[in-house]
């Protein structure tokens, strides 16, 4: 008779909605892998669950980190949205299959360097932002230290900055790694790697973070940040003693980009966030969250304090070549054994 009653109780307490069917809660998830800083990620996570009622379990890494933990889980995927990032590790992943097609039916809204981005990858992955290289100082130190303003990537070798420059390591990094491959396309790649030994005798710390070297120049930890311009500018905005520098010889830049990753198990729950993320009002939570990337739509309105890309020297930056796996291997491998493996 218990057992029985068990039974009736557990029957009365689906049909009264006590319990869901495992189906209805894989319905109601999702788990995106975030690559912008934790101010930006938790409110695009809480506005889309507002607008969505969808629960959203959100991990915060830099895109190289991420870039190996979907090629890590690859047989197993955990995580269904990778949002945010510079765009070569979504291009490479998307080269060595990791990634989903989607042709989101907000293509039409957005710039064309965001739908290049797409067409390159054969639509696993799409531009959400754009972002210049560049770098940063803190002024009331360059002040104290009686220093010339650095102005270029060359200023940035001279004896004086010894142990004064902060830089991420470009296997963790996108955006270290964005310099790599935009010092390459600048300088060609024996003079690049020139250089990024003699910047190496001037950098104090690789950090895993590409945002990290902004606020050590904001706080004073570094004299100068190399990261993008947006980065620095969040920190400028909010009152730090730093200047923002796009470099005299041109720079690269970033598109910012967003997968879906391959067997998702919450698929239908990723294309909604891909959707919704592609939209006016997703991508006005940049400025809320004190970021200044120039957003991807069309109708998005651009933060009037974002670096004007028009007004910067850029380079014509090689995406294809440089967001493919072979060649990204080969220059880490190349930077490992040539600069980051040089003693201090």
């Amino acid at each position: 008779m218990k057992i029985l009653n068990i039974k009736m109780l557990a029957l009365a307490a689906v049909a009264a909605g006590t319990f869901a069917a495992p189906s209805a809660y894989a319905a109601e998830e999702l788990v995106v892998y975030c690559n912008v800083q934790e101010e930006w990620c938790r409110p695009m996570v809480a506005a889309f669950e507002k607008a969505t009622g969808i629960k959203v379990s959100m991990t915060r890494k830099s895109s190289g980190e991420t870039y190996a933990q979907i090629k890590a889980e690859a047989a197993n995927p955990r995580g269904d949205i990778w949002w945010g990032g510079t765009g070569d590790p979504h291009l490479q992943a998307a080269e060595e299959n990791l990634t989903e097609a989607y042709k989101s039916p907000k293509l039409a809204d957005l710039q064309p360097w965001a739908v290049k981005q797409a067409e390159a990858s054969k639509f696993r992955t799409v531009g959400i932002y754009a972002g210049a290289l560049g770098f940063s100082y803190n002024t009331d130190e360059l002040k104290k230290r009686k220093l010339s303003e650095p102005k270029c990537w060359a200023d940035l070798t001279k004896p004086e900055f010894k142990d004064e420059v902060q830089v991420a390591n470009p296997n963790s990094s996108g955006t270290s790694y964005t310099m790599l491959a935009t010092l390459v396309q600048i300088m060609g790649e024996d003079k690049a790697f020139d250089y990024m030994k003699a910047l190496h005798r001037n950098i104090n710390q690789y950090t895993k973070s590409g945002a990290a070297p902004a606020r050590a120049a904001a706080t004073g930890e570094s004299l100068i940040g190399i990261t993008f311009l947006h980065d620095a500018v969040t920190h400028a905005v909010a009152g730090a003693p730093v200047k923002v520098v796009a470099p005299c010889e041109g720079t690269g830049y970033e598109i910012g980009s967003m997968s879906i990753i391959k067997g998702a198990k919450n698929m239908a729950n990723a294309k909604k966030w891909y959707d919704w993320a592609l939209t006016p009002e997703a991508q006005a939570i940049a400025v809320q969250a004190n970021s200044y990337q120039v957003p991807s739509n069309k109708s998005a309105s651009s933060p009037p304090q974002a670096p004007k890309l028009q007004d910067i020297k850029l380079i014509d930056y090689n995406f294809a070549k440089y967001g493919a796996s072979a060649e990204r291997t080969r220059l880490l491998t190349k930077w490992d054994k040539d600069v980051g493996a040089l003693p201090k």
